[in-house]
């Protein structure tokens, strides 16, 4: 009678094989260190002495995952054993139990009932009593696919409650990343809290300032290059990080453009978090796949912001533009992205001509130099004079602002606003007073039909004539509701036209910065002529409309 060994197993048989086993450990965050018998020590020893005390059993290799999900079949030690099963350098797959094979339901079926036997490969579960050549019932038993089951449910809960936990992080704001982005380092106290990393931060600010100065984003990258400056990646081994990126080698530490957009286009360093961008399609197909930027979960102030959010949107109204270079350029010229014809609506391409006594630049509309026969005219102006037009224009604007801001403090300084506010104090009780005497005329409709005083028809008519009477009230209402807010806050220093162009009342020459700042749009008409469309005409609207109904008396 054969020997058992204390595993329940006999530790012999009849037959004369002997099997060459694998050793199959695995450990994942999922599993985590719940139970010390799930450990890879107590795994690795528990199938090591189990290898022992079978005779029928020689040289025993060691496969280990640690830190890989039983979910799919991924794994680097799993895809080794595979291949030495195929090669015949072993035979025998020994676990401690069907979980640290695999909790796929699926899978682990497929290799137990298809890959193994047609292999020849001897399968033993030593905790759930599994051995497909002793017993090859076993294998087969109903309780096997019914503990592959609760192992697959078990993952995909965890699953479940990991996503639910990472989301409610996300919405309070909290970073759940493992390394920060450049510019920022996690608090040592609260990981996840961000700080500013300040020698990564400078750069992101000096990469922010260059483009919406005029620099390019490959003209960026170079300059990044020629100064010395590590990328993110290669930043962050130099901090000690065990940082790698796929692109890291090639890279060897110089910049790409596409980190430069990334930056750019980046609005946690406004202090806003920004997370979810991506996520895994489901707990058993570890694929990442992009989330729809309208999902994405943003909370705002969660960290120190290295970017004013003014100077992050400029930059992104520049990506909505026409800013390309040539390859040989660092910066993108003047006007890229803000000159169109003001006829057919189409960009304006920059040309060079040369003459006798010099070379000159000057701009054509893109629809007529591409010869559309009778689609647009040429609406050719010279950069020189466009330059030095839009320059006077932009004088005449910030005049305009500079006149308007010391009316305003004035109009601040003074009694009439207090006057102003009165008067329309004054009018929006009578407008009320008046929508109260309506609402009871219509009130005693209803009493009156049922009195029989007035017809059906002429209830609902009347009615109808109130309700009418009272919406124009309520408008009005509203509207001098706006004013009287207007007139109580004032307008100040946070007025947009009055802040961004004042700052600019001693300007002298004509920048990238300047334009892309204050400028929405140039046309260029026949002729030569130009229409300018400034930015913050909303603003401008309301500190002339907050002139005009309290600067009379001022």
């Amino acid at each position: 009678m054969a020997r058992k060994s204390k595993y329940g197993q006999p530790s012999g048989n009849s037959s004369t094989k002997l099997w060459k086993p694998a050793l199959y450990v695995r450990l994942s965050r999922e599993d985590g260190d719940r139970e010390e018998s799930d450990s890879i020590v107590s795994q690795r020893e528990l199938l090591t002495e189990f290898a022992e005390t079978q005779t029928d059993m020689v040289a025993p290799k060691l496969y280990v995952d640690d830190g890989y999900t039983g979910t799919d079949f991924n794994r680097p030690e799993f895809r080794r054993m595979v291949d030495d099963l195929r090669a015949g350098i072993v035979n025998c797959v020994i676990v401690k139990d069907l979980s640290r094979f695999g909790r796929n339901y699926v899978g682990v079926g497929e290799y137990l009932e298809q890959v193994f036997p047609l292999l020849n490969v001897r399968f033993i579960s030593v905790g759930d009593r599994v051995d497909s050549f002793l017993d090859p019932r076993s294998v087969n038993n109903l309780v096997v696919p019914f503990k592959n089951i609760i192992n697959d449910e078990y993952c995909r809960d965890i699953s479940n409650k990991v996503r639910a936990s990472l989301d409610l992080k996300r919405r309070q704001g909290k970073f759940i990343g493992s390394f920060a982005s450049y510019g920022y380092r996690k608090d040592p106290d609260d990981h996840s809290r961000l700080l500013i990393d300040e020698p990564a931060a400078a750069v992101v600010r000096d990469i922010f300032d260059w483009f919406a100065g005029g620099m390019s984003v490959l003209g960026i990258a170079k300059r990044l290059n020629e100064l010395g400056i590590p990328n993110p990646s290669a930043y962050k081994r130099q901090q000690g990080m065990n940082y790698r990126h796929p692109a890291s080698d090639k890279l060897d530490g110089l910049w790409p453009d596409s980190s430069v957009r990334r930056i750019l286009r980046n609005r946690l360093y406004t202090g806003t978090m920004v997370q979810g961008k991506n996520r895994i399609k489901s707990y058993k197909l570890h694929v990442s796949e992009a989330v729809p930027e309208a999902e994405w979960m943003e909370v705002e102030a969660t960290h120190e912001a290295i970017i004013p959010n003014d100077l992050f949107e400029r930059v992104q109204s520049l990506f909505a533009r026409d800013t390309r270079t040539a390859p040989t350029q660092k910066k993108v010229y003047l006007f890229s992205g803000f000159l169109r014809c003001a006829d057919c609506g189409r960009a304006m391409n920059r040309k060079l001509i040369s003459q006798p006594y010099g070379d000159y630049h000057y701009y054509i509309c893109s629809t007529f130099k591409k010869q559309h026969s009778g689609a647009c005219t040429k609406h050719t102006i010279r950069s020189d004079r466009l330059e030095q037009a839009v320059l006077e224009a932009l004088r005449h604007q910030i005049a305009l602002a500079v006149e308007m801001d010391e009316l305003i403090a004035v109009i601040n300084q003074s009694g009439t606003r207090s006057r102003s506010t009165k008067h329309l104090l004054d009018e929006r009780v009578q407008l009320e007073a008046e929508r109260e005497r309506i609402e009871q005329m219509k009130m005693s409709l209803y009493p009156d039909w049922k009195a029989g005083d007035i017809s059906r028809e002429e209830y609902h008519q009347l009615k109808e004539q109130f309700e009418q009477k009272q919406a124009k009230l309520d408008a009005c209402i509203a509207s001098i509701q706006v004013r009287i807010d207007d007139a109580q806050n004032g307008v100040d220093e946070t007025n947009p036209f009055l802040t961004q162009f004042v700052k600019y009342r001693n300007l002298q020459n004509l920048t990238r910065e300047v334009v892309v700042e204050l400028i929405d749009m140039i046309y260029v008409h026949e002729g030569g002529g130009i229409t300018i469309q400034f930015k913050f005409s909303d603003a401008y609207a309301a500190a002339k409309e907050y002139i005009q109904d309290h600067g009379q008396t001022a």
